[in-house]
């Protein structure tokens, strides 16, 4: 078995066994799950869920919510089945084999109220040096990010929620590709410093939705000369605080 390292998430409410080598779980997954805002007794569906970092750390902080994890790795799948056991969160937590280049209608699965997902940042392979072959799937989209946009709004039921972390720089490309199924997106960028460019976008869609497009305050990561993270941020990674819509 691939060497694996354990690790905690939340101030250490979530274990999660992951790939020492490989992707790993950071900070785009503890803030994709602390952008789920699905309500108690609700159902959330994530999109290629890794190990589950993300999966976990949102059930962990939405206790009365249900979610299923997607992914169409073995070894990842296999993981993140350990770590739902590990948590002892098999009572409202799932992991699944799928993939997004499959419709959503081929899982058997009902209609969610919301999906999130951190896909692959890139789909040119021309476009960047090629990555190791054990990140080669977490930062490489096949399928394009159509595929990933395609398969989340078509998992959720109307007026359910679709949220995603991605490169600021695919902001144009992901709201062209909402545009077709979902409306009333919030968007909030996220800053390394407050007198840099964003490098993340949170995007929210509501399926069918109507309303015009907000853009949010930032999210902004760091001080010069500061601490790691400053202190709103620090809270959202240790699960005390969440980040919110409009």
């Amino acid at each position: 078995m691939d060497a694996a390292t354990e690790d905690r998430l939340l101030d250490g409410r979530v274990r999660l066994r992951q790939p020492e080598r490989g992707y790993r779980a950071g900070l785009d997954a503890a803030l994709l799950a602390a952008a789920c805002d699905a309500a108690p007794g609700e159902r959330v569906i994530e999109a290629g869920c890794g190990a589950g970092g993300a999966l976990l750390a949102a059930a962990v902080r939405r206790p009365g919510v249900q979610f299923t994890g997607i992914e169409r790795d073995a070894k990842a799948l296999r993981l993140a089945q350990e770590n739902i056991a590990l948590n002892g969160l098999q009572d409202r937590v799932q992991a699944l084999a799928g993939d997004v280049a499959t419709r959503f209608s081929g899982l058997g699965l009902e209609a969610f109220d919301a999906a999130f997902a951190n896909p692959p940042f890139f789909d040119d392979a021309g476009a960047l040096r090629g990555p190791a072959p054990e990140r080669r799937a977490a930062w490489m989209a096949d399928d394009g990010l159509a595929a990933w946009v395609g398969f989340l709004s078509k998992a959720v039921r109307e007026g359910g929620t679709v949220t995603l972390i991605h490169r600021a720089d695919r902001l144009g490309d992901i709201l062209a590709l909402l545009a077709d199924k979902c409306g009333s997106v919030q968007v909030r960028p996220v800053h390394p410093f407050a007198d840099e460019p964003a490098k993340r976008v949170l995007v929210r869609a509501i399926k069918t939705g109507k309303a015009p497009l907000r853009l949010l305050p930032a999210l902004v990561l760091h001080d010069r000369g500061g601490e790691k993270h400053r202190p709103e941020v620090e809270a959202i990674l240790r699960g005390e605080a969440a980040l919110g819509w409009a």
